[in-house]
């Protein structure tokens, strides 16, 4: 009996030990699901200019990287396509920063509310994936470089967010 208790202990340490030595610890996945949403935006550096967004997320399943892609209505429209690496805080949260351009026309009276011209852009921002359900949340910045024809340039900075549908 003593050499079987001596086994069992034995092995069970054996166990646990194996267990700790191969187990890693537990990370957050990068959420999935591709998404198309709508919401406002407010343009803060043209005046205050308030309008529309239309948002798309193309997610590339495991990798950080989603395509993104929003429609910006104001004076006049912009299209903002970027590449954003995406950074999971939980299992429905994904941070990102995104990298891409303004697609923007129209004059200084007839802005968009990210400028009205070609531009650079970074976009910060966050997706929250309501549980159980395709419903996101999403809200970021879209900082535009050298937005503005004539007068010198300038940045050009626009705050939205809004309700997806997850497919």
């Amino acid at each position: 009996m003593k050499h079987i208790l001596c086994l069992v202990s034995f092995l069970t340490a054996g166990s646990v030990l194996s267990v700790a030595i191969s187990s890693q610890p537990a990370q957050a996945q990068v959420a999935y699901g591709s998404y198309v949403g709508v919401g406002p935006t407010v343009g803060l550096t043209d005046g205050v200019q308030v309008g529309g967004v239309v948002a798309a997320r193309y997610k590339l399943l495991e990798s950080p990287l989603s395509f993104r892609a929003q429609a910006l209505v104001g004076r006049n429209t912009a299209i903002v396509p970027t590449v954003s690496y995406d950074v999971p805080i939980n299992w429905q949260t994904d941070a990102y920063l995104g990298a891409g351009l303004v697609l923007a026309g129209g004059d200084r009276d007839n802005s968009s509310p990210v400028g009205n011209k070609i531009s650079f852009a970074l976009q910060p921002g966050i997706d929250y994936i309501v549980p159980n359900s395709n419903t996101v949340i999403f809200g970021n910045a879209i900082i535009a470089f050298d937005a503005y024809r004539g007068g010198g340039g300038g940045a050009a900075i626009s705050v939205q967010g809004g309700v997806g549908y997850r497919f």
